[in-house]
């Protein structure tokens, strides 16, 4: 099990020293429960075992690979993901045919994401989203490849502009971004970013969901986190 996880990361880190690989092979595997099913799993494996799960890591492949360099941070934000939401065993399993496809297969961002829009709401999709964001910015930043490769996988998969620019600015922060999280302008009034946040808030509220998945209500706990965090500064910021 653990020799097809070294050949995941193997593929990736071919080039660097023999102890870097040891770092992330070691007890890769085994430091690890069996965690709960995914809904993404659950969902699809009647149809086509694990082509979901397959097309998401191969999505944050090509998050990772976008600056041209492949950072320790981000692989390990991707292996935590998979063990913790699909289990070591099932985790092997994904690596494992990965491993196998993508060097006989070669498929772009519009046929990765296709799965997705056809067989996932919008909100699971919104999930993957956040979730890309959150591979790019495990080193601590999102570069600008990383951004206009996570921006063409949005296109892809349908997501509306307006909800990327709130996502994005959940990881990006600037002068604007509460603004940008409610997806409002700084000149909105008071009446104006109270109506933004109660219609982001049901958006993103976990109840919203309506699903058991914990790797999917954690993400919508999060998002629902920021949202409060962004009307929290608009009202501090504004005295309100």
């Amino acid at each position: 099990m653990i020799k097809w996880i070294a050949a995941f990361i193997g593929y990736y880190l071919f080039r660097f020293p023999g102890a870097m690989l040891g770092f992330f092979i070691g007890g890769m595997i085994d430091r690890y429960k069996q965690g709960s099913s995914s809904i993404f799993q659950t969902r699809f494996s009647s149809n086509q075992p694990g082509k979901l799960q397959l097309n998401l890591l191969a999505l944050s492949a090509t998050v990772i690979k976008a600056d041209g360099q492949v950072k320790t941070q981000e692989l390990q934000f991707v292996r935590n993901f998979f063990i913790a939401n699909y289990g070591s065993e099932q985790a092997a399993m994904i690596f494992e045919t990965f491993n196998e496809q993508i060097k006989i297969e070669v498929q772009s961002i519009s046929d990765l994401a296709m799965i997705f829009v056809q067989r996932t709401p919008y909100e699971t999709r919104l999930q993957v989203l956040h979730f890309l964001f959150g591979v790019g910015n495990a080193d601590g930043s999102i570069s600008k490849s990383e951004l206009n490769k996570i921006n063409q996988i949005a296109d892809a998969l349908g997501i509306r502009s307006s909800d990327f620019e709130s996502i994005q600015a959940m990881f990006i922060k600037d002068t604007e971004s509460s603004y940008k999280v409610l997806e409002i302008l700084p000149s909105a009034s008071a009446e104006e970013v109270k109506k933004a946040y109660r219609n982001m808030a049901k958006k993103f509220h976990p109840d919203k969901l309506q699903s058991k998945d914990p790797a999917l209500i954690k993400g919508a706990q999060e998002k629902f986190q920021e949202v409060q965090k962004a009307y929290e500064a608009i009202q501090k910021e504004r005295d309100l």
